[in-house]
């Protein structure tokens, strides 16, 4: 049986096709899973559990609906993922870095984003906002503050992105080669950086599991055989 990776996602009402997908997804190819990883980045912002967004129940229920395992990674968009979504969903909230024995290999799962340390910028908020006082701080407001809040948030984002060369936001060697040592794994699964491939150097191998957007839907499919990146639009309608 396959064991499925996704990430980067980013569901949201302005995102109907995407939304679609991954409800098909769910209903198809992952119910036939030995387990699936959601590795960050599965909604464009999640507020908080308390989070009204008409258009995610959908998906919530289907995660509910699913009877295999279902792990879920913080990303940099939801990272506010919390107990009450776990109990709404039965999905299994894990450490943002994760190492399991995938079909007799090591592998640490991570969303990637701290990986991509030369963007210094990202690092400074990134710590600011995973701070469990900024945490309880931010969702003790309203939700309309919280989104306005995350809507500036985003634009400054934008800009910043238009602003920023590839090579910063993407992943460093040294950070890659750093984490591997650290929790002594050849392979390494994450997202994040929107660039799907797979890369090999030394021994040492790294997949990047690709965004869901209207061109492509690019998965990671692991079993006894290896590991593959597919894309769930140039395959039949079953997933």
């Amino acid at each position: 049986m396959e064991t499925l990776f996704i990430a980067d996602l980013h569901l949201s009402p302005d995102r109907p096709t995407s939304l679609n997908l991954a409800l098909d997804f769910l209903a198809g190819r992952a119910k036939r899973a030995k387990a699936l990883y959601i590795l960050g980045d599965l909604f464009e912002v999640w507020l908080g559990d308390d989070d009204d967004e008409p258009v995610y129940k959908s998906i919530l229920t289907a995660l509910h609906d699913l009877t295999i395992p279902i792990f879920v990674m913080h990303g940099n968009r939801d990272f506010l993922l919390g107990p009450k979504f776990s109990a709404m969903t039965g999905c299994q909230l894990i450490s943002e870095y994760q190492v399991i024995e995938l079909y007799g290999k090591p592998t640490l799962l991570m969303h990637g984003d701290i990986l991509c340390t030369l963007d210094t910028d990202y690092q400074t908020f990134r710590h600011q906002v995973r701070n469990p006082k900024w945490q309880q701080f931010f969702l003790s407001q309203p939700l309309a503050v919280r989104r306005k809040f995350t809507k500036e948030a985003r634009e400054s984002s934008k800009m910043k992105i238009k602003n920023t060369c590839d090579e910063i936001m993407d992943v460093t060697v040294e950070a890659v080669s750093e984490n591997l040592a650290k929790y002594n794994v050849t392979q390494l699964i994450h997202g994040h950086t929107h660039r799907p491939n797979v890369h090999e150097d030394n021994g040492n191998i790294r997949w990047v599991v690709g965004d869901w957007n209207e061109d492509s839907a690019i998965i990671l499919v692991c079993d006894s055989e290896g590991c593959r990146l597919i894309d769930l639009k140039e395959i039949s309608p079953t997933l």
